[in-house]
This record gives structure tokens, sequence and C-alpha cells, in this order.
């Protein structure tokens, strides 16, 4: 429960992303690189309660407007991940449904494309 990569380890440019804080309590990465950092979440809401930023926020050592954007604002073009290349970017991911599902259908997909998998009634 308490930061594995400290500040001093994360030099300018790295990238990091975060997928182990899944739950209210869990953190990963040490308060001071989300402050020097360029924070890209893929749900802001879930992130918040439950992403790498919901310790800082609850200590008071990181604020939600801080969070620059979503990951489909980025990937659209809306916003920008880093705007200069010294800058450090994290990549807080909670996870989506959506992305569960996508997942699962691609694996189906190929099972069924390959001939793999068991077929099953439910």
């Amino acid at each position: 429960r308490s930061p594995v990569l400290q500040r001093e380890w994360i030099p300018p440019a790295a990238h990091l992303n975060a997928v182990g804080a899944d739950a209210p309590g869990k953190q990963e990465l040490d308060p001071r690189i989300l402050q020097d950092a360029v924070v890209v979440v893929d749900d802001v809401e879930q992130a918040i309660h439950s992403g790498e930023v919901n310790v800082p926020i609850r200590n008071g050592q990181y604020s939600p407007g801080r969070i620059a954007a979503h990951l489909g604002e980025v990937i659209c073009g809306r916003k920008p991940g880093r705007s200069r290349p010294e800058e450090i970017t994290v990549f807080d991911s909670t996870g989506l449904a959506i992305q569960d599902i996508a997942a699962a259908r691609f694996v189906y997909d190929e099972c069924r494309r390959t001939g793999h998998g068991v077929r099953m009634r439910f």
C-alpha cells in the first residue's frame, strides 16, 4: 500500500503505465511523480476513486484538476499527451468494462478462426 516507485528513480522523458492501484487506498507511485508528470487516465471519475491518483488526492498531495486528459482525448487529438520531449508522462489505467469486452471478443474471434477452444452450452 505504499509507493514502490520513487521520484528520484524516474528520469526526464520517462513514461509510466500505472496499472496496479486498482482499488481505493492502493498506490504504486510516489506522489511527487504525479506532481511532476503529465497524467492521463482512462476515466477521470474512476481514477479519482480507485486509480493511482486516489491516495494522493485523498491526502491533499494531488488535485483532480491536475489530470491532463483522459485517454480518448489524447487519441482523438483533443488534448496533447507529452508536449515537450523531456516531460514525464503517466497513464493511470484503472480498466474499463469495454476494454474487457473488446479483449474477450478478440480472443473469441481468434479461437473461432483457428479452431481452438471448447464450445459450451449454457
